[in-house]
């Protein structure tokens, strides 16, 4: 495994990081152990989770999985840098109006504790803001998340889906107040989804902001499958998506073919060239996808390939401002 630093803070993290949205859903509790120890023993050390995955009623649910995986000691927890996220609805009636989505410090100070206690752990190295609060305003976030830093409870902070006006803004009020502010970014990032290209990777690169990519195959769409007809994936329940890419995923396949290396792969090793990048997030269903995972921190990709990449899965036209000019 190859590792780099988050962001500009000290803490090296793996260049993959496992997600876990898949436990408790789609993947079982016994095959979710399996998988997390299998990404121990091969040199992973970046778990990212959020408090709502498991979804609706049931959100929370992967958060405790973890935590009984965590329970089960053999230095699980002390070798994991754990990644959590907050904003979303838990359905706590006991939230009353404030049920919803938000980062105000009530919901900070509510669902960081349930998540600590779900978890089976004192403290998250890196505790995410899930989305943007436009009610919020940073005089309230920032102090509400110095107080569990201080504590102890918190060791880094995160954004999740933030523009990068966001980035900006949170950075310089954080400057404001002496302190650390984001270390990480988490986006929607892929071949298909480059759009992040003309504002949030700048601005990221520029402020010492690590970007961790989320769907980095873009749902399935760049796993290899996404033109074959198999029951129960995910070409099989939604083939319009697959139909409107096709071209390019078959020029794409075709590229992969002949570097002899799988379609996930070469997707996943593409994201890790990018600029801020720290890692891509993969989210396996089974200890077989992690496993063929692990071969792509070893791809390296030349010019030439990145160039018919870029001709295959044109970006927006290159940075903001000339993206939108000349």
């Amino acid at each position: 495994m190859k590792y780099s630093y988050l962001g500009r803070s000290g803490l090296k993290v793996s260049r993959l990081c496992l997600g876990t949205m898949n436990f408790g859903v789609d993947t079982d509790e016994k095959e979710a152990y399996r998988i997390m120890d299998a990404a121990l023993d091969a040199g992973i050390n970046f778990v990212d989770t959020a408090n709502i995955y498991g979804w609706g009623t049931n959100s929370g649910r992967t958060e405790e999985i973890i935590g009984r995986w965590f329970a089960q000691g053999g230095g699980r927890r002390e070798r994991t840098v754990l990644a959590t996220k907050f904003y979303g609805d838990m359905h706590d009636k006991n939230d009353g109006p404030n049920q919803g989505g938000g980062l105000s410090a009530y919901k900070l100070r509510r669902h960081l504790d349930a998540s600590l206690k779900r978890l089976q752990t004192d403290h998250i190295e890196l505790y995410q803001m899930h989305h943007v609060d436009r009610h919020a305003s940073w005089d309230e976030m920032w102090e509400a998340y110095q107080v569990p830093i201080l504590q102890g409870k918190i060791g880094y902070v995160g954004s999740s889906n933030f523009a990068g006006r966001d980035l900006v803004k949170a950075q310089y009020e954080a400057k404001s107040r002496h302190q650390l502010g984001l270390v990480s970014e988490q986006h929607k990032y892929s071949l298909l989804c480059r759009l992040p290209e003309l504002e949030v990777l700048p601005a990221a690169e520029e402020l010492g902001i690590g970007v961790i990519a989320w769907s980095p195959l873009d749902g399935g769409l760049l796993g290899g499958n996404a033109l074959k007809p198999i029951a129960g994936s995910k070409r099989a329940s939604n083939p319009e998506r697959a139909d409107k890419h096709r071209t390019q995923l078959e020029a794409f396949s075709s590229l992969c073919k002949e570097l002899g290396e799988s379609e996930a792969n070469v997707a996943l090793a593409w994201t890790l060239t990018r600029p801020a990048m720290t890692a891509p997030i993969i989210g396996p269903r089974t200890l077989e996808q992690l496993e063929s995972s692990l071969r792509a921190v070893d791809i390296e990709l030349n010019a030439d390939v990145l160039s018919r990449l870029d001709d295959i899965f044109p970006g927006p036209g290159g940075e903001a401002p000339r993206a939108y000019a000349w």
